[in-house]
């Protein structure tokens, strides 16, 4: 959505009528995640994708007949192609639902959840968007930030409480879904269909040691979108100057900053040791350990591995501590490069966030998209 968001509303203030296309759901696999969005205006001018290629032209045209009047705002959902037939489809066989809706400038409500959206995505402050996609009254929406009251209604009181609940839910996650409500926010019932828009701030990747895997490491996980913390106690080392891809750089021993930072990690974030010298490694690893960061990789030989795991159990360190340290970090791609190792690492960090035992898509026999 971000993305986005200038395109929108550079189009407004030039007077131009605007849709927005979301996905919102898929099933099997997809080109896109629920969340992607591509807006559109009503000269055709097109910002954002929701599929790579294979449907955009098809979405195009029903956005564009959306702002014409000759259709309403609702869901369109494409399914496999037969490429014998030309038909527009997703030709990876999923099936992807997408919803179509315009954002009309005259539309007070609207443009203030539409503002109050973009505040909070450009300051980084975590916030919900629930969306009535099925039922009435459809494209109804309640922006739920985590700590203010709701702005908007999905049409009845009952129904917005729920969402609201379930909405900061995802947000606590780090997700978006669907649910489905009876018109009164009833969990059993199946009137009306809720897309829940979780928008978190970025994930964190705090790299310790300024060291030279990291400058390629830090411009990879830029390109993940991460929020990206260089930290070294050495002054001479840890410069913006050496740095200038990371969004900041602390001169620091880690453990102290780590520390300083333990109750802001979570899953989605990442801790990455690459100084591979133990007087380092071994404090910021155990105090990494003791927070809630969901990937925790640090560099060094297999032999070097070995005598930093005796000095992480002489520091209080227990199997199932230790287990949960990647080392020697990333994959085995055979990285040999700052930059090969930077991409080793990433493969690591996102096949353990999806689940994946990260091995040559031709060697499987499931899903490309989990």
């Amino acid at each position: 959505m971000i993305e986005v968001l200038h395109d929108i509303e550079r189009w407004h203030r030039a007077g131009h009528r605007v849709a927005l296309a979301r996905v919102v759901e898929t099933a099997g696999s997809a080109p896109r995640i629920p969340g992607a969005t591509m807006a559109v205006n009503d000269e055709g001018e097109v910002a954002g994708s929701v599929s790579g290629g294979c449907i955009e032209g098809a979405v195009l045209e029903e956005a564009l007949a959306v702002l014409a009047g000759d259709r309403g705002q609702g869901l369109l959902t494409f399914g496999y192609a037969d490429d014998a037939a030309f038909e527009v489809g997703v030709t990876c066989g999923g099936t992807i639902k997408i919803f179509v809706a315009p954002i009309h400038a005259s539309d007070e409500l609207g443009v203030a959840l539409f503002h109050g959206l973009a505040d909070a995505l450009r300051g980084g402050s975590p916030i919900a968007l629930a969306t009535l996609v099925e039922g009435s009254p459809t494209g109804a929406r309640l922006l739920v930030p985590p700590d203010r009251q709701p702005m908007g209604s999905l049409g009845h009181p009952d129904l917005d409480r729920a969402a609201a609940r379930d909405a900061l839910g995802q947000l606590a996650a780090g997700g978006t879904t669907v649910r489905r409500y009876g018109q009164r926010g009833e969990a059993r019932g199946a009137a009306v269909t809720v897309f829940l828009e979780a928008f978190t701030p970025p994930p964190r990747m705090v790299i310790s040691g300024a060291v030279d895997f990291t400058a390629a490491l830090a411009r990879a996980a830029k390109l993940l979108g991460f929020h990206v913390t260089v930290c070294d106690a050495r002054p001479a080392f840890a410069t913006a100057a050496r740095f200038p891809m990371a969004d900041e750089v602390v001169v620091d021993w880690p453990d102290r900053y780590l520390t300083s930072i333990a109750d802001h990690l979570g899953p989605r974030d990442a801790v990455c040791v690459l100084t591979h010298d133990h007087k380092f490694d071994v404090p910021a690893i155990v105090t990494a350990c003791r927070t809630a960061v969901g990937y925790l990789g640090a560099m060094g030989s297999r032999r070097t591995h070995e005598q930093r795991i005796e000095r992480l159990r002489e520091a209080g360190l227990q199997d199932r501590d230790i287990e949960r340290l990647h080392a020697p970090i990333g994959l085995d791609l055979g990285a040999r490069t700052p930059e090969e190792t930077a991409i080793a690492i990433c493969a690591e960090i996102i096949a353990l966030r999806t689940g994946r035992p990260g091995g040559r898509l031709r060697d499987g026999d499931g899903p490309i998209h989990g």
